[in-house]
């Protein structure tokens, strides 16, 4: 079987299953908020910390992993300008992703047995959601760059 192939499918795969959880996560916590009730909102979050530990962090380490092979089996250059770029979009997205994911325990625990939503998890949420457009639009840019490989 030709590597090429595998690494880029192991690579396609990876980048759907990081950007549909981060997708389906944040929807799901959105949905939760905005419903106001905090067992609801302890119930998601708790499915959704499992979720980045089970599906975001597995494909968020695959996707440099295999792209590097890629780069390498493509015979690019690590220092062409659309990779440049690219790293920096996923470290931005990595650097927002991993404040998140503390924001989502913290969110759970507050949570847990409240009848009523606590101050903390509003705020929480309110930078939880702030922290999501960079993460997204970051991973936009980069699904561009690599469909694109642009030419500086």
């Amino acid at each position: 079987m030709d590597p090429y192939f595998v690494a880029k499918w192991v690579h396609i795969l990876s980048s759907t299953v990081l950007f549909g959880t981060g997708i389906g996560t944040a929807f799901q916590m959105v949905w939760a908020m905005r419903s106001g009730d905090a067992r609801t909102i302890h119930h998601v979050a708790k499915g959704v910390v499992i979720a980045d530990w089970l599906f975001t962090l597995p494909a968020g380490l695959v996707q440099p992993i295999s792209g590097v092979i890629l780069v390498y089996l493509a015979g690019y250059s690590f220092g062409e300008p659309w990779l440049l770029l690219t790293y920096g979009l996923y470290l931005l997205a990595f650097c927002c992703w991993a404040p998140v994911v503390r924001l989502q325990i913290a969110i759970r625990d507050v949570t847990a047995g409240q009848e009523t939503v606590p101050t903390e998890a509003r705020s929480a949420f309110k930078i939880w959601f702030a922290l999501g457009w960079p993460a997204f639009l970051a991973l936009i840019g980069v699904f561009w760059l690599m469909i694109t490989k642009p030419t500086f």
